[in-house]
């Protein structure tokens, strides 16, 4: 698997040290260079790389910048390079991959290259199963049929998988989390919020893979960066735009995005 790469940086000598320490990474391909965020907004939607190394602090559009004028396309995965550490939280809650510190470290960078692999995996499987099932449906609808049926059936013998308790490092400690107690959790980058009745807990996890951990008939994503425990729903306010909040047991609101309505036609009956 080739990773298709452009760096974004307004110094060039950044750029070239980033360029030699990822030549060990044989599977890592420089497509492009690009010296601004206009530079870059072009080159990303011309050559649709997998992942873009991009600064954040550059003249005119900086690297938030370039990430809001891509809202239209597919995104890559992004990795912020920069020599700033306070844009960190700002960088997770736009989605980054990773938010490395300049000069770039080997053995960090060699980290975060796996994240990216993992997660460029489990994005290029994820669309073969939905070609195969677009192909099923117009050519062996019957084998559609019958794929949809086992994979339903596989969900019921499933639910006993799902994890019952969660161990959750915070604090120099070690927390063991009982699932019915989560009330919600919320996404920034590669580090997870635990929400439960009395605590906030901090786990570093990808939204995804935590979703694999959690029983789907309960946990639910209400947008893109929050998962919520629908047993601990009490109630639903409808909001302008066909958005609307989810009202918790704890008394907390959490909205809804349009992209995710199909959860509250749940407690519509």
């Amino acid at each position: 698997m080739t990773i298709r790469t452009i760096l974004v940086d307004d110094e060039p000598l950044a750029i070239q040290g980033l360029q030699l320490r990822l030549e060990p990474h044989e599977d890592v391909e420089v497509i492009a260079t690009c010296l601004n965020g206009r530079e870059a907004i072009r080159a990303i939607k011309t050559h649709k790389p997998d992942l873009v190394f991009l600064d954040i602090q550059m003249p005119g559009f900086d690297g938030f910048s370039v990430i809001n004028g891509l809202m239209e396309v597919e995104p890559p995965l992004f990795v912020f390079v920069t020599a700033y550490s306070d844009h960190a939280i700002r960088a997770f809650e736009a989605q980054a991959t990773d938010y490395l510190m300049k000069p770039v470290e080997e053995d960090r960078l060699a980290d975060t290259l796996a994240r990216v692999r993992q997660r460029l995996t489990d994005r290029r499987g994820a669309e073969e199963v939905g070609r195969l099932k677009e192909a099923l449906a117009e050519h062996a609808p019957e084998a559609a049929e019958a794929m949809v049926v086992d994979a339903a059936g596989d969900d019921q013998h499933a639910a006993n998988r799902y994890e019952k308790l969660i161990n959750i490092k915070d604090r120099g400690q070690i927390f063991r989390v009982d699932v019915d107690t989560i009330e919600r959790i919320d996404a920034a980058g590669d580090y997870m919020c635990i929400y439960t009745g009395d605590n906030t807990l901090i786990l570093r996890e990808t939204m995804k893979y935590l979703e694999k951990r959690l029983d789907p008939r309960r946990f639910q994503r209400v947008h893109r960066s929050t998962i919520v425990n629908l047993d601990l729903v009490k109630q639903v306010k409808p909001h302008t735009n066909g958005e609307c909040f989810l009202v918790l047991d704890s008394g907390a609101q959490v909205k809804v995005s349009r992209s995710y309505k199909d959860v509250v036609a749940r407690f519509v009956h």
